[in-house]
């Protein structure tokens, strides 16, 4: 027998199949279609089984084959969707496993199926560990207070979005945790259990915590502030509560401010803050820290006499204070304080009454000479007034801190070319809706308030700024008018020579104008101020010359440079000789004194014809120009600068 008569050799066999050669030999290796050897080592394969093999693509045979490719087809395709599912579900394992958001189910009781690793970072726990536990084993507050009032959210709404819940973790730390969850239930409807996710929001609480007491609380004294006392107040007042509102106020804080430095000003606050604290443990009562040296203490359920009581023990306390700044050795021995007492609901039904009325018995207190406590007094004759002062007090406050004070000017004209050669620069308030207050509405309260020399500063201040800008001529000069409470302050005089040397203008460019009434009601001084003043290269005016009865004899005692005749002279030049004879007179001293003269009020061409026949170099009025902002004129040779 021949080796053909063993077989198909593989070529023929893969010919009879319809398949390549190298598909029968691996299904040779694979055991699927074994062949036979010849001695050669060639491939011999059965006929028989060839033949019948091959008969199967036709006929009966061929319709199993077909049957049989769409199963193995099927199989295929479960088997690469049952791969996608494996390869779903790992990655789903992945996601969750490696989420910094916890993911949990539990059971319909609430306690732990399954959790991922972020239950390490929230309750301190492997996940192991916390299986059959719930989220308010852990809580802060009483457990069953939280679980109960979270399981009945969920029964109502079937789903819980961003429940807050504050636990301390197995190590003692405090949490806060956002919690969403969605119930899940079984055919009847009943509850099976619960999903969700969890987050750590630990540091937003915190930060929104911080904000929050920031919102509430003095950074200075740790005291709760101004809009503290309001809420609670309102709290109070809603709930038909009785009690009494006390506003201390520091006497002469600003000399500390001013004498010792804002640094030494805080300490004191703080040191006051302590003293009224450490009191408040004895009595009833919350104390609060308003802004700058105004404090309050809030005493619920205190009448008239209770009242009195506590604001005589703080006024007692603050007096045996005794402060010494650290910058230095120096210590004040006789500090003191003035305190308003309104009793709610008698002296204010509301919240904006009642803080008005303990504002107004404090301004009383400092009207009676400071260092005493008076209580709101309905009847009083002097209450509207009051109303004002406190009003202007809190606007020039405003005021100064938010930078209103705005400089317009008038200009001072040479009489005889009618050209500006000086201005004189009034000071205005600018209000928040854009108005502007003339100095006449708010300057005499100033002075009483104590706030002049404040304004007076920012004016001199923003004029150097304006001066520095290097937008006027060099040999223009600026008229500063000046009140008596500045020139006699020596803390505002240092103020005032610390700008002129911080700024490197020029001082002879300024002017400095004092009142004849303010030059005499203080002689010395006045003489003083402008002894220093002129060491420095400033000039001086004297305003409103001829106000006052002595004017000639004291003239020769001011080393001044200008007289402004007042202007109750120049408006009555046209049909009253003794304003004639007045201002003929003035003429003929500065001449020989060497002073220039300044006419006022001028506002008719005729007084200007009289003036130069007079000798009057200079005149301003509305007969040239009204005042104007500072900034708008033009870059002509500019001057004076009044704040009045």
């Amino acid at each position: 027998m021949g080796e053909k008569d063993l077989g198909y050799s593989a070529r023929e066999a893969a010919a009879r199949l319809g398949i390549p050669v190298w598909t029968l030999r691996r299904w040779d290796i694979q055991g699927v279609l074994v062949a036979t050897r010849t001695r050669g080592g060639h491939r011999r394969y059965p006929r028989e089984l060839i033949d019948r093999l091959a008969a199967l693509g036709t006929g009966q045979d061929r319709q199993q084959a077909d049957e049989l490719a769409i199963i193995r087809r099927e199989l295929k395709e479960k088997r690469r969707i049952v791969q996608l599912l494996v390869d779903s579900e790992q990655r789903y394992r992945d996601l969750v496993e490696t989420s910094h958001d916890l993911i949990w189910a539990t059971d319909a009781l609430g306690r732990f199926t399954y959790l991922n690793n972020a239950a390490q970072d929230i309750f301190g726990l492997p996940p192991k560990a916390l299986l059959g536990r719930c989220f308010f084993d852990f809580e802060a507050r009483p457990s069953h207070i939280s679980n109960r009032r979270f399981l009945a959210l969920l029964k109502r709404q079937g789903e819980v979005r961003n429940y807050l819940t504050h636990i301390v973790s197995a190590r003692g730390h405090d949490r806060w945790v956002g919690i969403n969850a969605r119930v899940s239930y079984d055919e009847n409807h009943q509850i099976v259990g619960i999903r969700g996710t969890a987050r750590d929001i630990t540091e937003q609480q915190l930060a929104a915590q911080r904000i929050e007491r920031l919102a509430k609380f003095d950074t200075l004294t740790d005291l709760p502030n101004r809009l503290s006392l309001q809420e609670e107040l309102t709290a109070v007042m809603d709930g038909g509560g009785v009690g009494a509102l006390l506003f201390i106020d520091i006497d002469h804080f600003k000399y500390v401010n001013d004498n010792l430095g804002h640094r030494a000003g805080d300490q004191l606050i703080v040191g006051v803050a302590g003293v009224l604290k450490q009191l408040l443990q004895e009595l009833p009562g919350q104390v609060y820290r308003l802004g700058g040296d105004e404090f309050a203490i809030l005493v619920p359920e205190a009448l008239r006499l209770e009242a009195q009581h506590v604001a005589e023990r703080v006024l007692e306390a603050v007096r045996h204070y005794k402060f010494a700044p650290e910058s230095g050795t120096r210590k004040l021995s006789h500090l003191t304080a003035s305190i308003g007492i309104a009793l709610y609901p008698f002296h204010g039904a509301d919240l904006s009454s009642l803080l008005a009325a303990a504002d107004i018995a404090l301004y009383h207190a400092k009207d009676q000479g400071r260092n005493r406590s008076v209580l709101f007094d309905q009847d009083s004759n002097s209450l509207r007034s009051t109303h004002k002062r406190v009003h202007w007090a809190r606007r020039f406050r405003e005021v100064l801190e938010e930078d209103r004070v705005v400089l317009y000017a008038q200009p001072v004209v040479a009489l005889a070319s009618a050209e500006p050669v000086h201005y004189e620069v009034l000071a205005r308030i600018r209000e928040q809706d854009g108005s502007v207050v003339p100095a006449s509405e708010f300057i005499e309260l100033a002075e009483t308030l104590g706030v002049v020399r404040d304004i007076d500063l920012a004016v001199i201040r923003k004029l150097i700024r304006f001066l520095a800008s290097g937008t006027v001529p060099r040999n223009a000069r600026y008229f500063v008018n000046l009140s008596r409470a500045s020139i006699s302050d020596e803390h505002w005089m240092r103020r005032l020579l610390a700008a002129l040397g911080e700024s490197g203008i020029d001082p002879e460019r300024l002017v400095f104008e004092i009142t004849e009434t303010a030059a005499m009601s203080e002689l010395d001084v006045t003489l003083t101020f402008m002894q220093r003043m002129k060491e420095r290269g400033c000039h001086f005016a004297l305003d409103d010359f001829g106000a006052g009865f002595s004017s000639f004899y004291y003239l020769k005692r001011f080393p001044v440079d200008y007289l402004k005749i007042d202007g109750g002279f120049v408006r009555d030049l046209l049909h009253d000789e003794g304003s004639r004879i007045f201002i003929r007179a003035v003429c003929d001293v500065a001449r020989g004194m060497n002073r220039q003269v300044v006419a006022e009020w001028v506002e008719h061409a005729e007084v200007v014809r009289l003036l130069l026949d007079m000798g009057v170099q200079y005149g301003q009025g509305f007969l040239f120009s009204r005042p104007a902002p500072l900034i708008s004129l033009p870059e002509t040779p500019t001057g004076a600068l009044k704040s009045r």
